[in-house]
């Protein structure tokens, strides 16, 4: 089975692509169905590949049977291989080169005959027509409507209508509804009648037919002009995503003998030198080699504050050069780079739907089609008992007519199925924005529901790099100790080496005293420097070398250091804290959500961290398959209704991620295991982001539940109070659009949620 991602444009509302999506998953041809509004992206996959050509021309025909404003744009066909087209002929396919043909491949023009870059383009710029040819007859239609009311107040007839004022009126009801009339018709021919088309036009067409020209016009101007505010509203929110889905730089400068030459990304190796300059954004992950500059790292890490890199200092895909042009040698290729990672994170993250989300889009399924049917028997009942006993019922058919209408208005479902999307989009883009990438807006929903964090401790709750926190010197000062220590280490690489020359590099020192230097496994290591021996690492080495050395009782990892066949002192190294760790956790604790380290360290380490930063339940000496154990008898002993978090940033923490409620990773220092097993992934490794993600769910989940309960409490409200005859059609469209106006602009309030 392999699975294929397209793109719809044309798409307009959340109500569309779920509309479309059902459609979609119904066919049998097409498997594991889901279309993003977000993104605008079909994912689907199929049993063989040689079904792909045949599945193109399903999918087009269900668009254009479904939404036919909708198109298929195949843009991002990842094979490069020779393939068959359906209309017989051969044809090359490259990332990004061409147009694709309506059969779904990659090329300028195939010989079928059309011009897919025409037709690509064509379509987008009808769309874009369609709109503007829109908002001219809205105007239109309410010039239109002052005119005959200007008829009707200042020109007298002797009929009992005014034919001027009325031809005016009709004209201007067309001109702003015909579109919404065709869509109408056209789906009723589909057999999709149940949708906000058919309800404005039936409760627009009853009002003509009632006289209540006025209020047909300003039913559909008012909805329209709704979902003018409803596109604005959602472009608005969509900005926070569309500066990640923009992160990806379209070239980069590849230094190839001497000479800069801009390429696409994609073909730069490991190991290649690109210069970036200023104003430019980094193409791939790499380490500076030459210059330093100041970068806007904002977009990963949320940090506003631009950050200061050196030679030697990683630069991540995504970075923004600021100052000065630096060269920067890869380490990954553009498919494996930090923003080409975060990208396929948020493509996917509308794939994965909250519980609220599915219930909408039920609910708006059968919702519409009970009140059309309530709406029938609103007018049909009461008007048989007026014909039967009008003095009990005094209302006339006429009159329960316009009620009918009325509450066909009211009940339009478009406040929900707009705005509880729209609210997780918006969290998701929220946490976007400050380095969260949620890979679905049920991980979000979760959030909100935290009844334990459980910590991995190295590279979580500390930094994952090794520092010395003290020196115990013996006859010599630390200064000394120290210089031999680093003397000795020189040329090694391992984590404790690199904190002894992280804490020399301010002494002088002479390199070109090392005669030799050797690693010795489990030990540590043995170099010659000025004619001398000296001897750096663990007490098995002081052993083997029967040096007589001073035992320290401290938590953390000893180093001894002994020169010429004589102890010298010993190093005390311990992984550092994350900055504020302490007080983040007590935010954890303050909020009533239990925190527990499961660590594979030893455990008077494990306790040291544990009791410093507040953390009350711990375990130590933990294998991989051990700590989903302890996992496992947590979430089996949890609430009902609450979830269980697991943060870590190893391969060795996958497990725990995968079968935790919810998985965050730290996506600086984790694995790429960690971070693809995550359903989280924090980019700045800030356990901050944490409470800030708790809180934007939170936020996000409680905005959610406003919209439901108005949204349903206002419908229901007006529903009774036009069944008593204590409401009209202004009211009905105030209780549509006016409720999804208020229902948008509360989703959207998510995006100012601060730091």
């Amino acid at each position: 089975m392999k699975e294929y991602k397209l793109k719809i444009l044309g798409l307009d509302c959340p109500n569309c692509a779920a509309k479309l999506e059902r459609a979609l998953a119904n066919n049998k041809i097409l498997l594991n169905v889901s279309l993003s509004f977000v993104t605008k992206k079909l994912t689907f996959s199929l049993e063989s590949e040689d079904k792909y050509e045949y599945a193109l021309i399903v999918i087009n025909k269900i668009i254009n049977k479904v939404e036919p404003d909708a198109y298929l744009d195949v843009n991002n066909i990842e094979e490069t291989d020779e393939e068959e087209c359906n209309c017989g002929h051969h044809h090359e396919h490259h990332h990004h080169d061409g147009e694709e043909c309506c059969c779904g491949h990659h090329h300028e023009h195939c010989d079928c005959g059309c011009n897919h870059s025409h037709h690509k383009h064509s379509n987008h710029h009808k769309h874009n027509k369609n709109k503007l040819n829109s908002y001219i007859l809205m105007a239109l239609s309410i010039l239109l409507l002052l005119s005959g009311l200007l008829v009707e107040r200042f020109i007298e007839v002797s009929w009992s209508y005014n034919p001027i004022s009325i031809s005016l009126y009709v004209i201007g009801y067309l001109f702003v509804s015909y579109d919404i009339l065709y869509k109408s018709f056209k789906n009723i021919i589909r057999g999709q009648v149940f949708d906000e088309n058919f309800l404005m036009s039936i409760a627009s067409i009853g009002a003509i037919i009632l006289g209540e020209y006025h209020e047909a016009i300003l039913v559909i101007f008012l909805y329209k002009l709704g979902e003018i505010f409803q596109d604005y509203a959602i472009n608005n929110s969509h900005k926070s995503i569309k500066n990640l889905l923009e992160l990806q730089a379209k070239y980069a400068n590849l230094l190839k003998n001497d000479e800069i030459v801009e390429v696409n990304p994609e073909i730069v190796n490991i190991d290649d030198v690109i210069i970036v300059k200023p104003g430019e954004k980094v193409p791939l992950d790499g380490v500076i080699i030459e210059g330093n500059s100041s970068f806007d790292t904002s977009t990963i890490n949320g940090e506003s504050k631009p950050t200061d890199l050196i030679i030697d200092n990683e630069v991540s895909s995504g970075y923004i050069n600021l100052s000065s042009v630096v060269k920067v040698r890869v380490t990954k290729k553009f498919k494996d780079s930090n923003v080409s990672k975060m990208l396929k994170i948020i493509e996917e993250s509308q794939d994965k739907k909250s519980n609220n989300e599915k219930f909408i889009t039920k609910f708006a399924r059968y919702y519409t089609p009970i009140v059309v049917v309530l709406a029938m028997l609103l007018v049909i009942v009461p008007s048989i008992l007026h014909l039967l006993f009008p003095e009990f019922v005094k209302a006339s058919f006429n009159d329960w007519l316009y009620k009918g209408l009325v509450f066909l208005v009211v009940s339009c479902p478009c406040a929900l199925v707009i705005s509880v999307p729209l609210a997780f989009f918006g969290g998701i883009g929220r946490c976007s924005k400050s380095g969260i990438l949620v890979k679905g807006s049920n991980y979000l929903e979760k959030m909100s529901k935290i009844d334990t964090i459980i910590f991995d401790k190295t590279g979580t709750i500390t930094k994952g790099n090794f520092v010395i926190t003290k020196i115990f010197p013996i006859d010599m000062s630390e200064d000394e100790v120290l210089k031999y220590a680093y003397l000795c280490d020189y040329y090694s690489n391992h984590p404790i080496a690199l904190a002894i020359k992280e804490k020399a590099k301010d002494i002088s020192i002479d390199l070109s005293l090392i005669e030799e230097s050797n690693n010795l496994n489990g030990l540590g290591v043995k170099a010659i420097v000025d004619g001398k021996e000296v001897l750096v690492g663990n007490e098995k080495l002081m052993k083997k070398n029967n040096i007589s050395y001073q035992i320290l009782e401290e938590v953390g990892t000893i180093v001894y250091v002994a020169y010429n066949h004589k102890y010298i002192g010993a190093l005390l190294i311990k992984d550092e804290l994350k900055d504020n760790i302490k007080y983040e956790i007590d935010k954890f604790n303050s909020l009533g959500i239990k925190t527990i380290m499961l660590s594979g360290d030893n455990y008077e380490v494990c306790k040291e961290v544990a009791t410093s930063i507040g953390i009350s339940n711990y375990k130590a000496n933990l294998l991989p398959l051990d700590k989903v154990e302890e996992l496992n008898k947590i979430l089996k002993n949890k609430k009902d209704n609450t979830n269980v978090v697991f943060i870590g940033d190893g391969i060795n923490d996958a497990p725990s991620l995968v079968n935790a409620d919810v998985g965050i990773s730290m996506g600086g220092l984790g694995s790429d295991v960690a971070i693809e097993s995550s359903d989280i992934v924090i980019n700045d490794d800030s356990i901050t982001k944490v409470n800030e993600l708790i809180k934007i769910s939170k936020t996000t989940n409680k905005i959610v539940k406003q919209n439901i309960i108005f949204s349903i409490g206002i419908k229901v409200i007006i529903m009774i109070l036009t069944i008593f005859g204590l409401s009209n059609m202004l009211i009905g469209i105030f209780a549509d659009v006016g409720v999804m106006i208020l229902a948008v602009l509360n989703s959207i309030r998510i995006l100012t949620i601060k730091k």
